[in-house]
């Protein structure tokens, strides 16, 4: 049957937005061109961690939401969104596998009047250039004449309480003035706001900025912690102070390492290289061997050495009381740790199972318990079901990587 919405892809991207149409009462399907996540989903679980949860899926399924794998069904929406993933490849170039796979199965089926729209992240140029010719090779329609076509960034902020989908405006960017309008008619069901950018470059150039604000400043409080500990100086009193400046400043905070799936892009093309957002990466990929240095360094303080230690990390999420797991510099913490001979195990009360290096990393049941166990507890990431301030007593000794204990009551990063 026909279906006013197709999302393309069914992951980090796609999910949220399928689920904010099915809310809005738009009839959805999702299509992937991997079926595994169809399978997932009609079934009632979420394909990938720290997306949806259970009951969302499920309440997804009963608001008329349908996964599928037949790609004959793109060609009966009036609404079609590719939101497959472009992680970065191994010349730190988005790769597009993904986003071409997705343009292909649409294009083979694509009918006049549909409004087609990229959220993937993807390099300026993309949506008039690969994608454009891609849906217009494939169905013989013309873009912007045929169908209409425009990009808009995907904004999400998973686990936020704040910052919903319907509060968040989203920025459109039309191959037309005529495709912007039908963009932005579409997304005017979902959101509050929609801001209309000059066109498609100037809409993914938009996501290219936002992602690398984020890690260039999580790079500048990540040296600066460096630095503080260097200095004795309190890096956390200090951000507390100066985001009191009503203008000219906005607080970010350090950590064992940066996370996520907005991947910071150093290099756009056969364009110039972007060098600070190159630095920031090497900033942020040092952090973890820094948590590591730390670590080794408070044990030898404390008349022991990291081999043989039993080392305790707490919290292996990328983001505070989620599931999610992309990016996080837990994994290398945890390898760094094991090579230098010390005994790994974790808490987590979102993550029941982790493997590093293929072999399964002991999990604690009680947390007290296992932090007095320990020669040393890392907190990794700030959950809220964490009593820091009881958890700082019964630990031997605590590295915290988040300034999230109270002043005094542990080793900061």
């Amino acid at each position: 049957m026909p279906a006013d919405l197709a999302v393309i892809g069914l992951g980090h991207h796609g999910l949220p937005l399928a689920q904010a149409a099915v809310a809005a009462g738009i009839d959805t399907i999702g299509y992937d061109t991997d079926p595994r996540p169809v399978a997932e989903l009609a079934a009632g679980r979420s394909p990938v961690d720290g997306s949806l949860t259970v009951p969302e899926i499920r309440r997804m399924l009963s608001g008329g939401f349908r996964p599928t794998a037949n790609p004959a069904e793109l060609g009966r929406v009036r609404t079609a969104v590719l939101c497959a993933p472009t992680p970065l490849g191994p010349d730190h170039a988005l790769d597009l596998t993904a986003v071409t796979d997705a343009a292909r199965a649409l294009a083979a089926r694509l009918r006049p009047h549909t409004t087609v729209l990229l959220e993937s992240p993807v390099p300026p140029g993309t949506t008039e250039g690969l994608l454009r010719d891609l849906l217009e090779e494939g169905s013989g329609l013309r873009a912007g004449r045929d169908f209409h076509l425009a990009y808009s960034p995907g904004r999400l902020d998973p686990g936020s309480r704040t910052h919903g989908f319907a509060g968040t405006p989203k920025v459109i960017g039309g191959l037309t003035p005529a495709c912007t309008e039908a963009a932005a008619a579409f997304y005017g069901r979902l959101t509050d706001k929609v801001v209309r950018a000059r066109g498609p470059r100037e809409a993914e150039t938009v996501k290219l900025l936002e992602t690398n604000f984020r890690h260039v400043n999580i790079a500048l409080v990540n040296e600066m912690a460096v630095l503080c500990h260097e200095l004795g100086v309190d890096l956390w009193d200090v951000i507390r102070c100066a985001e009191t400046k009503p203008f000219g400043f906005q607080a970010f905070r350090p950590g064992p390492g940066v996370g996520g799936h907005g991947v910071p892009v150093d290099t756009v093309g056969a364009h110039r290289p972007l060098r600070l957002v190159e630095l920031a990466g090497q900033v942020n990929e040092r952090m973890p061997q820094y948590v590591v240095q730390r670590a080794a360094t408070l044990l030898n303080e404390h008349g022991k050495s990291a081999r043989g230690a039993r080392v305790l990390l707490l919290g292996i999420t990328y983001k505070p009381d989620l599931p999610d797991r992309q990016g996080s510099p837990a994994d290398e913490i945890a390898r760094r740790l094991m090579d230098l001979g010390a005994a790994v195990s974790y808490h987590d009360p979102h993550v029941p199972d982790w493997r590093v290096r293929e072999l399964p990393v002991p999990r604690a049941d009680s947390l007290y318990e296992a932090a007095a166990h320990a020669d040393l507890t890392i907190l990794l990431q700030h959950h809220r079901t964490y009593d820091l301030q009881g958890l700082a007593v019964k630990a031997q000794l605590l590295l915290d990587t988040r300034g999230a204990t109270p002043t005094g009551t542990a080793h900061r990063l």
